[in-house]
């Protein structure tokens, strides 16, 4: 079965890659962005509130809900395999 011609056109081209030429820097936009001072409202808004203090999530309570999680995720699979290994054996 014969190929069309424009898939061995595609195919080629997708093989061996062009080089391009360097763009000149001038012309190319810039890596980072301007750097712009932040207004009274951005600072504002990036201050502590007190008022929110109380809801704030505590680090180690939450490691150790997710140690005791990981804890019974283990034990739960060491018995299903346990149940699985004893029903296999009698």
């Amino acid at each position: 079965m014969a190929q069309p011609a424009f898939l061995s056109a595609v195919r080629s081209r997708l093989r061996s890659p062009q080089p391009q030429a360097p763009a000149l820097p001038h012309l190319q936009p810039p890596r980072r962005g301007f750097h712009v001072e932040l207004g009274a409202r951005e600072k504002a808004l990036l201050e502590e509130d007190t008022a929110l203090k109380r809801f704030k999530s505590y680090k180690n309570s939450v490691k150790q809900v997710s140690k005791v999680g990981n804890i019974l995720t283990g034990v739960v699979l060491f018995a299903c395999a346990y149940e699985i290994v004893a029903l296999a054996n009698s």
